[in-house]
């Protein structure tokens, strides 16, 4: 049997409420298998694992790490009991050492909620080896795109390779302004998920990289850049064309916009 070679995709987690809340995102989210043969194990490199260097989960149980407050109870019982997998962490620790980026095996870490929301929705029977690979804010996003390209090869042996962060992430403009879920998307949110995708279809890269700096209103749409680099990751370990595969917005200012490369 020829095994499948997964794409590389990028996905708006959004809040956690999103697993209760109604949304056009949530029904993307829990439809996001469809999209893609089922792989042998996922690589989850998330917005909420950063870290000053690469690091990869290697440990075989997986606690569910509630990394956020002010929510429900509800949110806070939730378990995604989903295995690590020890070998394919040692896979991704190699192919980012041999790229010559220093990398660190944690066996006791779990996974953040960037992690489990949207695999709870894709794939909420956990039935899939889950290992995450951090970002970090201390280093550039030309230096996620070089390690997104150093795990590629992970995609001929169906690893599932997924960016969770959000196309847009400014948490101020939700709390200070009091938007509610169906608030209205003022023009400086939408003009940069529209910068993105047009740079996308030209095959701009390098202009997606510089976001952040160059775009309309980049930096109001990100005012710290944790959000946006597993984008870049994924860029980087899918290469050839972006396809973008969803596009919606929640609470006004946060675009959920997901993307396929590869």
């Amino acid at each position: 049997m020829t095994r499948a070679v997964q794409p590389a995709l990028f996905v708006s987690h959004g809040s956690p409420m999103i697993l209760f809340e109604p949304s056009p995102a949530r029904d993307f989210l829990a439809g996001l298998a469809s999209h893609v043969a089922r792989p042998d194990a996922i690589l989850m490199i998330s917005a909420h694992h950063d870290m000053a260097e690469a690091v990869v989960t290697s440990g075989t149980d997986l606690p569910t790490i509630h990394d956020f407050g002010g929510f429900p109870q509800k949110l806070f019982d939730l378990r995604y009991p989903a295995k690590g997998d020890p070998a394919l962490a040692e896979a991704v620790a190699q192919l980012v050492a041999q790229a010559g980026h220093p990398v660190v095996l944690d066996s006791t870490r779990g996974l953040d909620h960037g992690a489990w929301v949207p695999l709870m929705l894709g794939w909420p029977d956990a039935d899939i080896p889950v290992v995450q690979l951090s970002i970090s804010s201390a280093h550039p996003p030309q230096w996620h795109y070089r390690v997104g390209q150093a795990i590629a090869p992970l995609r001929d042996r169906n690893v599932l390779i997924i960016g969770s962060g959000s196309l847009t992430h400014n948490l101020r403009a939700i709390f200070v302004e009091g938007r509610n879920h169906d608030a209205p998307v003022p023009d400086w949110v939408s003009g940069f998920a529209q910068w993105v995708k047009e740079r996308f279809d030209a095959g701009d890269t390098e202009a997606v990289l510089h976001a952040v700096e160059r775009s309309p209103h980049g930096r109001a749409n990100h005012p710290t850049v944790d959000h946006i680099l597993p984008l870049f990751t994924a860029m980087g370990a899918g290469g050839g064309p972006a396809q973008r595969l969803h596009h919606s917005y929640t609470y006004g200012v946060l675009a959920m916009d997901a993307y396929r490369f590869g």
